[in-house]
């Protein structure tokens, strides 16, 4: 296997210092999952990364970068030792971008560029070797980290870019330096950070100050600050998406079934007709978007759009599993695990996908909401709102959990009011006695709410099996 990189081009291209001879195929920043062979990256935030470079050397990594020599590491142990470890991982994954040929595409939105980044890798993987990280790895030390892994003889790859605070987009652009620019859309998240959904459309289109010469802004057509979005992108070539009369890759139709999404749409005026096997109208549009990024690539759309019918979501992000309570296996709930993050926008697709579902038998359609983190002073009367969306019709039971969604369960008619619990262990608690064999159960909160305690305790009732998987925001 050729090397990612040798000790003399990391050393070359970080300013530091080799110890040894080494060759790394890979480059990890945690020792519970580096395998043989990877550049252990000595990172400090919670807790120093000093303190593992000797259990990563154990493990098998075939060198360390570090600022210094821990204690209990030989001082010939194969280390590049560096001034700083962060700025040292950045100049790494610059080096990886300026040694491929790929074709780039760097994806920021308020919801689902996750979702988008992962149906890319697909797509693109299809035309040729694609590099994306496999978590949501879109940060200060995520972007460098994903760069720094990418392959030389990468053809495409596909960079997550995410912030909480302004400043963040436009230095992980500049880094890495996309020929195509997206954003998914922009929502009211993180406006504790932020004054306004305008604050957070101008963080957005920092994006576009990475876009290398002749590059291609592709852009929500269907938001209220697409103009400025469209003011941000420059110089760029702007592609827009969405329902919007005009819009290059435009959306027609979207027809939900319970387990598919029929999508009709033209891309610079060709029909396109595509299937995906999961249910949800913010996962056309996600699509759409892809195919977009693809057409602008000049990529070959009938295998990229053949590709996105293999799609699948991960763990928290809509993944549709049923839990066996009792043998025969029709005594079972159908569960959406889609507890990795909440707003108010994706928590309205996640009910709307939720209402379109179709229980089995006697069964019910069951929301169990936790609370939306980051919304700032507006937050409680975002969370009430939530009663009144539509999709809210349609649903038999909602339950609730956390400060933050008392209000909704404030908010709810008493007919669709389940139980509230203040804290997610409660609600993990007492959730599998409140369920009826047939029941659609949508799990749905910000990470940091820990309503996973409540998938987890579901997923503990019995087997899992007869596993889908859908994307809900």
């Amino acid at each position: 296997m050729r090397p990612l990189w040798t000790a003399g081009e990391a050393a070359e291209a970080t300013g530091g210092q080799a110890r040894g001879d080494w060759r790394v195929t890979g480059v990890s920043i945690d020792t519970r999952t580096i395998e043989p062979g990877d550049l252990f990256v000595a990172l400090s935030a919670e807790r120093d990364g000093h303190d593992f470079v000797a259990q990563a050397l154990d493990k098998g990594a075939a060198a360390a970068m570090v600022a210094r020599i821990p204690e209990g590491v030989a001082k010939d142990a194969p280390l590049l030792i560096v001034p700083e470890v962060l700025p040292a991982l950045e100049a790494l994954g610059n080096a990886a971008r300026a040694r491929t040929g790929a074709r780039v595409v760097a994806v920021t939105g308020s919801v689902g560029k996750t979702t988008t980044k992962d149906m890319l890798r697909v797509a693109l993987s299809a035309l040729g070797p694609t590099h994306a990280a496999e978590a949501s790895y879109n940060n200060h030390w995520g972007v460098p980290l994903t760069l720094a892994r990418m392959p030389r003889e990468t053809e495409f790859a596909v960079i997550e870019i995410g912030m909480n605070a302004p400043g963040e987009i436009g230095p992980l652009s500049r880094l890495a330096r996309p020929h195509v620019a997206v954003i998914t859309t922009v929502a009211a998240v993180h406006l504790e950070a932020f004054e306004s959904v305008e604050g957070i459309a101008r963080e957005k289109a920092a994006i576009f100050e990475g876009l290398e010469p002749g590059g291609v802004a592709v852009i929500n057509a269907d938001l209220d600050v697409t103009g400025l979005l469209d003011a941000a992108a420059g110089q760029a070539r702007i592609v827009h998406v969405g329902a919007a009369e005009g819009a290059g890759a435009r959306l027609e139709e979207v027809t939900l079934g319970d387990d598919v999404t029929v999508v009709q749409a033209q891309i610079a005026g060709a029909p396109v007709l595509f299937k995906l096997n999961a249910p949800g109208r913010h996962l056309a549009h996600n699509a759409l978007t892809t195919l977009a990024c693809v057409a602008a690539l000049e990529g070959d759309l009938a295998r990229a759009v053949m590709a996105l019918a293999g799609w699948k979501s991960g763990a928290g992000r809509g993944l549709r599993e049923r839990i066996v309570l009792n043998v025969p296996d029709d005594q079972a709930v159908e569960l959406i695990d889609d507890a990795f993050n909440a707003s108010p926008t994706s928590v309205a697709a996640s009910l709307e996908v939720l209402a379109a579902s179709r229980p089995r038998g006697r069964g019910r359609r069951v929301a169990v909401l936790g609370d939306m983190l980051e919304l700032g002073p507006t937050s409680p009367a975002l969370h009430a709102g939530i009663a009144d969306l539509e999709a809210v019709a349609e649903i038999d039971l909602i339950c609730t959990s956390g400060p933050l969604m008392a209000h909704l369960d404030a908010a709810l008619p008493i007919a669709k009011r389940g139980l509230h619990t203040d804290t997610p262990q409660e609600m993990a608690r007492a959730l599998p006695g409140l369920l009826w064999p047939g029941d659609i159960v949508l799990i749905k909160s910000s990470k940091g709410a820990k309503l996973s305690l409540a998938v987890d305790a579901l997923r503990k009732l019995g087997q899992s099996i007869g596993e889908t998987r859908e994307e809900t925001p």
